[in-house]
């Protein structure tokens, strides 16, 4: 259980550095691409807002990394079930104001490492 519970965070943490990435330094070039439907005239405006959101991706990123550091196992789930939830919000949100695929590529994944940290606890 821990080590399906350690893959699914780092999973998680890797989608939110490609997240960084993506609306930090790639906003004009793939995100044309990947929301289609949206103006492609909108992708240099909100080039700035967009970093602003890789940012706060790499913050989750950056906590749920953090885990794989802390010996303590109550920190360690306490920190990463903190991380995960706010993951889980972000992707709800997500869903809800942009598209529902947010849904399961963000939220979902992070909804099932905080089930797993529950049933191992």
């Amino acid at each position: 259980m821990v080590i399906a519970i350690s893959i699914i965070i780092g999973f998680v943490a890797l989608l939110h550095l490609y997240f960084l990435y993506f609306e930090m330094f790639a906003w004009t070039t793939k995100g044309p691409k990947i929301f289609a439907a949206f103006p492609k005239d909108l992708f240099p405006k909100t080039k700035a807002m967009a970093a602003n959101q890789g940012l706060y991706n790499g913050f989750l990123a950056a906590g749920l990394i953090w885990t794989f550091f802390i010996t303590d196992e109550l920190w360690k789930y306490n920190i990463a079930f903190f991380f995960l939830g706010c993951v889980v919000v972000a992707g709800l949100y997500g869903s809800l104001t942009v598209s529902r695929k947010i849904l399961f590529v963000q939220a979902l994944p992070a909804l099932i490492a905080i089930v797993l940290i529950l049933i191992y606890r």
